[in-house]
């Protein structure tokens, strides 16, 4: 899997973060594993033209979905089986982003996972323009934000256990080396 990050919005954020979240999303999914997605940030004034040109909106917004390839098979019947594709574009505005989670009270790093997760699944064909849409939509996007929160976790301990492990076997090296020359 793919995922190339473009910062180009003035704000310092984890890119390693968004390819994390994004990557688990599209991995939960099921889409297959040779995917490729491109991930933009920009500035407001960048994004609200974007916002404009592609929405008829004024002013700069969270997030923007720009599905490239359709995702499910279908077209000549002497086609191969579908492979990798092209997901598309997220276009991401951290500084409306830090907007709304100084509001919402919660850190930037978890409003950019957020609309990541969001953005993703606008390129894999939700919607939240009807109630039933919406109501599926979001119900998914906190299962799976959730899910990567403790996939995170998982992560965290098994990696600071690996360096207490490599801590105690250092330590029992020295001991031996210690002792051999006695």
């Amino acid at each position: 899997m793919t995922i190339e990050v473009s910062n180009e919005s003035g704000v310092d954020v984890s890119e390693e973060e968004l390819i994390s979240v994004a990557r688990f999303v599209i991995a939960a999914m099921e889409v297959n594993p040779g995917a490729e997605l491109s991930m933009i940030l920009l500035d407001s004034e960048a994004m609200a033209d974007l916002h404009l040109r592609w929405m008829d909106l004024p002013g700069p917004t969270d997030v923007m979905s720009f599905p490239m390839d359709e995702l499910e098979p279908g077209g000549r019947p002497d086609a191969g089986e579908p492979g990798p594709a092209m997901l598309g574009d997220i276009v991401l505005c951290p500084p409306f982003a830090a907007e709304q989670a100084k509001a919402a009270g919660h850190p930037l790093a978890h409003e950019l996972a957020l609309l990541t997760v969001h953005g993703v699944l606008h390129l894999l064909g939700y919607d939240h323009a009807e109630p039933d849409e919406e109501k599926e939509m979001f119900a998914l996007q906190n299962r799976l934000l959730a899910e990567w929160y403790r996939d995170q976790e998982k992560l965290y301990h098994r990696n600071r256990q690996g360096e207490k492990d490599r801590y105690l076997l250092d330590r029992s090296n020295e001991f031996h080396n210690q002792s051999d020359g006695l």
